[in-house]
């Protein structure tokens, strides 16, 4: 679709396009961004204006599809645009919104679950209110009244938000979370995209990364305890850890017990997804070395959705697995589903959680399907459930574990997200995983150790944000060693300033 900036902006053209593609991307997830050479006066397009008149300015947005077309309009005081160019940004970067919003809206006939939210993190708004004084009530009036969340969006938030602020209080200025990084699965799945290789085809690199790896925890013990940091809590992800073999998973436990500051380490995850990873003699290792909840993810207890995924085991396999977990870690285990699985349905779905239920996880987390760029799906294609069965299927996980005890306590977006729905994760009473509140409301610096890693160096204060990368594949981590030692020395010294101010 063609996207048309009228003259008279305050702000280079290119930094206005960020927030224009984004709701582009909200309300018609199939159109691409162009930028002509004039006003689209025929076909599909937008034309977005920007006007003053007195002590009021504001954004207009036209939007045209095929025949039909409408216009929205969001003002504000004419003063902002006389502050500083990253006020001006976040002034103008919000009306565009609001006004292609409701020209986009007007068109599709429909509100969205989010309305004009755009980003991946909706409970910040909330959170950020709430820390202003405001009441819960309060902030989803916010949500409903200016951004036009839908009401169970809305009060989905605000739950997550008092969540957020309960474990906020919780973290202290010396300490930091910790993220280990296993980029090896079995196999990968076709929704996948994440940094993670088939362990079959880079059989050769396990072994080295697993020493790499170590040496990047001894190093990064010696310059956090040279700052007099700790370790507040700690998850390892991937990929798959549980891919390792016993030895390799103790190998790596033993060195983060012996090098990193985990005397105040409040919770340690590790994700054990694959059920066919799982054997008693790992989960006996992980236990013995501190760690305290495993996360087993299913996504479908289906067995015919299971094998058009790609995944190598069956539904039975699940329960096996988590018959195991229960042995050796009782209730704590997060298990993830997804809604809009390809060959999925809504019945489909509804058993899965059924069975999911009847297990008796302590945390439960009901993904959305997103079709990310790199996943095998995205790739070759294929029928998605439509949008309206997603709802369906979110609508009944959310009336299922509400009723069964569970509650919201953290939830997150992303981009291409089938019915641009949203990410849940829900607890029983007393069972929050602290880190994923930590790691989406970027609530503390994030240390992240491994290939792919991004830490996240996090002044609150100052809403600051510094991201330091890892070499993005195992190949690559394995050749960079002076790279992945600058960034630890790096996130050490800012967090040891931040806890000394």
């Amino acid at each position: 679709m063609r996207l048309w900036f009228a003259q008279g902006w305050p702000l280079p053209q290119e930094r206005c396009r960020f927030p224009a593609e984004q709701m582009l991307l909200t309300l018609f997830p199939g159109e691409k961004p162009e930028y002509p050479d004039s006003p689209p006066l025929e076909g599909d397009g937008v034309v977005m204006d920007l006007k003053r008149e007195g002590t009021t300015a504001g954004v207009s947005a036209l939007v045209r599809v095929g025949e039909r077309r409408a216009e929205g309009w969001a003002c504000f005081p004419a003063e902002e645009l006389g502050r500083s160019e990253e006020q001006v940004y976040h002034t103008l970067s919000h009306a565009l919104k609001q006004a292609f919003y409701q020209a986009g809206t007007a068109l599709l006939g429909h509100e969205l679950p989010w309305g004009s939210l755009t980003g991946v993190r909706p409970v910040k708004l909330p959170t950020r209110a709430m820390l202003a004084g405001k009441t819960p009530e309060e902030a989803v009036t916010e949500l409903r009244e200016v951004y036009r969340v839908s009401p169970s969006r809305a009060a989905l938030a605000a739950k997550c938000a008092q969540a957020a602020l309960d474990v906020r209080r919780g973290l202290a200025g010396d300490s930091l979370a910790l993220y280990i990084g296993i980029p090896f699965c079995p196999t990968r799945c076709a929704y996948c995209s994440f940094i993670s290789a088939d362990v079959k085809r880079s059989l050769a690199l396990v072994e080295p990364y697993v020493e790499a790896l170590c040496r990047e925890i001894r190093l990064a013990g010696e310059v956090l305890r040279a700052e007099g940091l700790h370790i507040s809590c700690a998850y390892m992800g991937g990929g798959t850890p549980t891919t390792l073999t016993a030895g390799q998973l103790d190998k790596i436990l033993s060195a983060v017990e012996s090098f990193l500051p985990m005397e105040r380490c409040a919770e340690f995850t590790v994700e054990a997804g694959r059920p066919d990873t799982i054997t008693p003699d790992k989960l006996e290792r992980l236990k013995k070395h501190g760690v305290r909840r495993i996360s087993i993810n299913p996504q479908t207890m289906e067995d015919h959705v299971l094998r058009a995924m790609g995944r190598a085991h069956t539904a039975e396999q699940i329960a096996e697995a988590m018959a195991l977990a229960k042995e050796h870690f009782g209730g704590l285990v997060n298990m993830d589903l997804i809604a809009g699985l390809p060959a999925d349905s809504v019945d489909g779905f509804g058993r899965t959680l059924e069975r999911v239920l009847d297990m008796g996880p302590e945390n439960i987390t009901v993904h959305t399907l997103a079709l990310k760029k790199g996943s095998r799906l995205t790739e070759e294609g294929g029928e998605l459930c439509a949008p309206e069965a997603v709802e369906k299927m979110l609508a009944l996980a959310s009336d299922r574990l509400r009723g069964a005890g569970y509650a919201p306590y953290y939830l997150y977006r992303q981009k291409y997200m089938s019915g641009s729905f949203e990410n849940v994760g829900w607890t029983r009473p007393g069972g929050v995983c602290a880190y994923n509140i930590v790691m989406m409301e970027e609530l503390q610096s994030v240390l992240s150790l491994g290939a792919g890693g991004i830490t996240k160096l996090v002044d609150l204060d100052r809403r600051k944000i510094v991201r330091l990368n890892n070499p993005k594949y195992a190949k690559e981590y394995l050749e960079s060693w002076d790279k992945v030692a600058r960034s630890k020395q790096t996130a050490a010294r800012f967090q040891g300033e931040l806890s000394r101010i």
